[in-house]
């Protein structure tokens, strides 16, 4: 599947982030969207590992983009929430296991293959600030 609520969580946590002007916490985060704490704190450290977000300590501290949402690529949020890079069907180049153990003769592969590139390119070409503005 090529997107999980992981990643929908990530992206819903960047748009209130990125309109704030003051760094968020995951406990106000979760709370905003009605989603667990602890399963957004985990993609929110994964934003972090991922030098998309910067979470700041303290009293006052929370979550803050790193860089302007216009530099920032929903391929890169995917593969930081997902923790893999998404792929749109079980057989592409990202997978190991081919569901018809066929890989080499699958007659549909080149297929699959272009889809998921013209996906892969759509991915690193989109931000996240196409995505709220459109």
């Amino acid at each position: 599947m090529l997107l999980t609520r992981a990643s929908e969580y990530a992206l819903l946590a960047l748009d209130i982030i990125r309109n704030s002007e003051q760094p968020l916490g995951a406990e106000q985060l979760a709370i905003s969207l009605s989603i667990p704490k602890s399963f957004l704190a985990k993609i929110l450290q994964s934003l972090a590992k991922a030098d998309i977000l910067e979470s700041k300590k303290g009293a006052h501290g929370g979550f803050i983009l790193i860089k302007d949402a216009s530099s920032i690529s929903i391929a890169s949020i995917i593969i930081a929430a997902e923790g893999k890079t998404p792929a749109v069907f079980d057989c592409t180049q990202y997978t190991t296991s081919c569901p018809s153990v066929a890989m080499g003769s699958c007659t549909i592969s080149p297929f699959l293959m272009t889809f998921q590139t013209k996906i892969d390119t759509f991915l690193h070409e989109l931000t996240l600030e196409d995505i709220f503005t459109s």
